[in-house]
């Protein structure tokens, strides 16, 4: 649509990413150094071509060091900044977030737990973005969001049992982001179709914004 317009037929770049803190995994790489290549990545990239970041983040104490950060590099950021992509952490931290300017990606890890829709029901809808994070993250039976789904597809059970049409067991694909958008629609309690038109101009104005 506008997107490929704008793009001139080509493939954009339209964010730097994936970057951001875990601290989920320090057995693979220690806070330090993760916030040192933060900063390089920061300085090296997003400043100098001035684009949105595409930002992960994976604990509470992450979530506290990257706000620290991005405070600090915010006036040379675009506007929008960018996004915190499969946000699954506290509100407040979501706030904070928002209140630098970013928008909160949601995916199938966003919407695990009970605390996690209540998180997602209290995000202003003009600062959302939906994905799937493909192949990861799918929406299981045990999670909370489960209940809103209503899509779903034939499935096969191994990948090399794999033939168009049908996904694989257990394993995130594209065609999930509806599944996405039906728990976070659900869980809100508006219409799947108006939130969807929402994120699509959100998601317009933080990597085309050309195209607004």
């Amino acid at each position: 649509g506008r997107a490929a317009a704008c793009g001139g037929g080509h493939a954009p770049l339209v964010a730097v990413g994936e970057c951001g803190l875990d601290y989920d995994r320090l057995q693979f790489c220690d806070r330090r150094a993760q916030l040192e290549f933060l900063e390089l990545q920061l300085e090296g990239l997003a400043k100098p071509l001035g684009l949105p970041l595409f930002l992960h983040c994976r604990t509470q104490e992450a979530a506290a060091d990257l706000l620290a950060v991005l405070g600090r590099h915010r006036h040379a950021l675009p506007t929008p900044p960018g996004v915190v992509h499969s946000f699954d952490g506290r509100l407040e931290d979501a706030q904070g977030f928002l209140a630098l300017g970013f928008h909160v990606g949601l995916n199938g890890c966003s919407l695990r737990a009970a605390e996690n829709l209540e998180v997602v029901r209290r995000l202003p809808a003009e600062r959302l973005l939906l994905e799937t994070d493909a192949p990861w993250c799918s929406i299981k039976a045990t999670h909370a969001g489960r209940a809103f789904v209503r899509s779903s597809w034939e499935e096969v059970k191994k990948p090399e049992k794999w033939e168009e049409g049908r996904c694989v067991k257990d394993r995130c694909e594209p065609c999930h982001l509806r599944q996405v958008l039906e728990v976070v629609a659900g869980c809100r309690g508006v219409e799947p179709e108006a939130l969807a038109a929402q994120v699509h101009e959100n998601s317009l104005s933080v990597f085309f914004p050309s195209c607004g």
